[in-house]
C-alpha cells in the first residue's frame, strides 16, 4: 500500500471516528436520515453567496424562492401561488401563497414563526445589492429598477429593460427568501428560511446537521406531509479516494460526479456501472448545462489567434468521440454543435465540426499562405485537473502541423489571466445561472468584454450583437429561439472557441434511496427522497 492510500485510510478511519460520536442522537434512526459528504467544504449558509455547488446544496434544503424549476426546466410556482407579466415585459407582479411559514425560532417571539410576507421578498432582493452584504449574486438584480411591496401577500418587481429570462433568474438560490429579522442573526448559527430541513448544528470542517421542518408547506402527490426524511448530514471529508470508500461501504448514501482517482473502479470504460456494485448501487446520468471550451483570445498579437481559418482547423483536428470515450469513460456528449449545451432550446441547426484531418491540414496551409508563417503555434493554458485531455488534443493537432505547448496553472491563475486577455488559448466551461441559452449566448457579445463581462474571447462581430439585443427584446419564446440558433450557427462559423464536449450529471446512490432524481442542473432536492433501510 502507497503512501497516499494509507493516509486516505488513516484520514477515513479519524473521520468514521469523529462522525459516528457526533451522530449519536440519531443512531437508532438511520433509515431517516440522509448522509453525503462536501469534500470542498461549505462556507457560508447566506444564500447571497450560494455561488457555487457546496453552498448550493445545503441553502436548496434551507430555503425557498419566489419561482423555482421543475425536472424539465419549465418554471413553476414556489413560494409564489401566481404571477403577471405585463404587456411591455418590463413588470412582475407575484401573489404569494398565504401557508408559508418560517422555521421556529425565538426571535419571532412566543409563536417561534411567523407567515412569509411580501416584505420578507422585498427585503431579500434587495439584500443582494447592498454593497456591506457584497454577494456575488449582485448581477441578479442588474436590470432591475425598483422591487416593491404592495401589500402582505403582492410584490411587485420592475425592470429598466426587458429581459425575457428574468423569470429564470428568480429560481437561482441567491433569490431565496429570507425573514426582514435576519439583519439581528447570524447564518453560521441562526439561518431561517421556509425549506423542508432547518439548521440543527454546524461543526466547522467537520459535520452539519439540518433537522425537518414541520411546518413545510408541501406536500406529495397523495397529499403526504414533506419531506419523509428526519434530518440530513453532511460531512467535509476532503479527500476524494476516501469519500469513494465511505460511500462503498455504506457510510454515505450518494456519490455526485467522477474523480480520476476511483473513476476506473466505479465505471466501465463505455461508461456503465462496474458490475460489482450493482447490487448495492443504482448509477443515474443527465444532461448538464455545462460546456467545456478552449477559448481563443482575439485581441491578441498572435497571427494564429486572428485567422479564422486557424482556429476552424483546430476545430477539425481531433476526435471528440475518441476523446469522451477514453478520457471520460463516455461521460459526457462530444460537441458536435455550437456552444449551447444539450437540454436548452435554440441550438445551432447547422452541424458542427466533427474529426476531418484532411480539412484541418487544409486550413492550415491556408494559414501558412496567407501569413507567410510556416510553424504556426498553439499555446493551451489548463489547470491540472484537465492535463489529460489538453495532452490528448496537442498530440492530435500537432498531427497537422502545429506545435502546441501547454501551459499548466492553478485554477485562481487561469481566471485572473482569462480575465486580464492574458492567455491566448484556454481551457474553460461554462456552467448555466439560469435555463436560458441568452446565458451562454452573453459570452460572445461586444458589450461584455472582460474584465467587465464573461467575453474572455472579445469576439466582435456587427450581426451577432444585432441579433442578441433583438433576442433580449423578444418575449414569444419561439422567437427568441429562431435567433438564439442564428447565433449558435454563427459562432460555428467565426470559431472564437473550440467546443469539447456538452457535459452529464453523473450520480451514484445506494439502493435503500428513492425518490432523488437527476436535474440538468446538477441540484440536490432532498424534499421527496425516502430510504427503504
Amino acid at each position: 500500500m502507497n503512501s497516499y492510500s494509507i493516509f486516505s485510510l488513516l484520514f477515513l478511519l479519524n473521520w468514521l471516528v469523529l462522525t459516528s460520536c457526533s451522530n449519536s442522537e440519531l443512531k437508532n434512526r438511520d433509515h431517516l436520515v440522509f448522509r453525503y459528504n462536501e469534500h470542498a467544504n461549505i462556507t457560508s449558509l447566506d444564500p447571497a453567496f450560494a455561488k457555487d455547488q457546496r453552498n448550493i446544496w445545503p441553502s436548496h434544503q434551507l430555503y425557498n424562492t419566489l419561482v423555482k424549476l421543475d425536472e424539465n426546466l419549465a418554471i413553476e410556482g414556489d413560494i409564489a401561488q401566481a404571477w403577471s407579466i405585463s404587456e411591455d415585459g418590463l413588470t412582475y407582479t407575484f401573489k404569494l401563497k398565504d401557508d408559508v411559514f418560517f422555521h421556529k425560532h425565538q426571535i419571532f417571539g412566543r409563536d417561534s414563526t411567523r407567515q412569509v410576507l411580501a416584505s420578507d421578498v422585498e427585503y431579500s432582493l434587495k439584500r443582494l445589492t447592498d454593497p456591506d452584504v457584497a454577494s456575488p449574486g449582485s448581477w441578479v438584480m442588474s436590470d432591475v429598477k425598483r422591487i416593491k411591496a404592495l401589500n402582505d401577500s403582492i410584490i411587485e418587481i420592475e425592470l429598466s429593460q426587458k429581459f425575457p429570462a428574468f423569470l429564470g433568474l428568480l429560481s437561482s438560490k441567491f433569490c431565496s427568501v429570507l425573514p426582514v429579522e435576519m439583519d439581528q442573526l447570524d447564518f453560521q448559527t441562526s439561518p431561517i428560511g421556509t425549506g423542508p430541513f432547518k439548521f440543527k448544528r454546524w461543526e466547522i470542517g467537520e459535520k452539519l446537521v439540518l433537522r425537518k421542518n414541520n411546518l413545510y408547506f408541501k406536500t406529495d402527490a397523495e397529499g403526504n406531509p414533506l419531506p419523509y426524511l428526519e434530518a440530513v448530514a453532511i460531512t467535509f471529508l476532503p479527500d476524494k479516494q476516501s469519500e469513494f470508500l465511505a460511500f462503498v461501504q455504506g457510510k454515505l448514501d450518494f456519490l455526485s460526479g467522477l474523480d480520476p482517482s476511483y473513476k476506473d473502479e466505479l465505471i466501465t470504460v463505455t461508461g456503465e456501472l462496474n458490475s460489482k456494485f450493482e447490487t448495492d448501487i443504482a448509477m443515474e446520468k443527465s444532461p448538464y448545462l455545462n460546456t467545456e471550451y478552449l477559448g481563443f483570445y482575439l485581441d491578441s498579437d498572435s497571427e494564429e489567434m486572428k485567422s479564422k481559418a486557424f482556429r476552424r482547423a483546430i476545430n477539425y483536428a481531433f476526435d471528440r468521440d475518441k476523446m469522451i470515450k477514453y478520457l471520460r469513460n463516455n461521460i459526457g456528449i462530444p460537441a458536435h454543435k455550437g456552444f449551447i449545451p444539450e437540454g436548452l432550446s435554440g441550438r445551432a441547426k447547422i452541424r458542427g465540426f466533427n474529426y476531418q484531418p484532411e480539412k484541418a491540414r487544409q486550413l492550415i496551409q491556408e494559414f501558412k499562405e496567407e501569413t507567410g508563417i510556416k510553424a504556426p503555434t498553439l499555446i493551451i493554458s489548463t489547470n491540472p485537473s484537465y492535463i489529460d485531455l489538453v495532452e490528448f488534443i496537442q498530440k492530435e493537432v500537432q498531427r497537422i502541423g502545429v506545435q502546441v505547448e501547454i501551459d499548466v496553472m492553478p485554477p485562481s491563475t487561469i481566471r485572473q489571466k482569462r480575465s486580464a486577455g492574458q492567455l491566448e488559448t484556454f481551457r474553460a466551461s461554462w456552467i448555466a445561472d439560469y435555463p436560458d441559452a441568452i446565458n451562454y449566448l452573453s459570452l460572445f457579445y461586444s458589450e461584455n468584454f472582460s474584465p467587465n463581462g464573461p467575453n474572455y474571447t472579445h469576439f466582435k462581430n456587427e450581426t451577432y450583437d444585432q441579433l442578441y439585443e433583438e433576442a433580449l427584446s423578444l418575449t414569444k419564446d419561439s422567437l427568441r429561439y429562431e435567433l438564439y440558433a442564428q447565433m449558435d450557427s454563427l459562432l460555428i462559423e467565426e470559431a472564437p472557441v473550440v467546443p469539447l464536449y456538452y457535459d452529464e450529471v453523473v450520480r451514484f446512490r445506494s439502493k435503500a434511496v428513492e425518490g432523488l432524481g437527476i436535474n440538468p442542473f446538477n441540484l440536490l432536492d432532498l424534499s421527496g427522497v425516502k430510504k427503504t433501510k
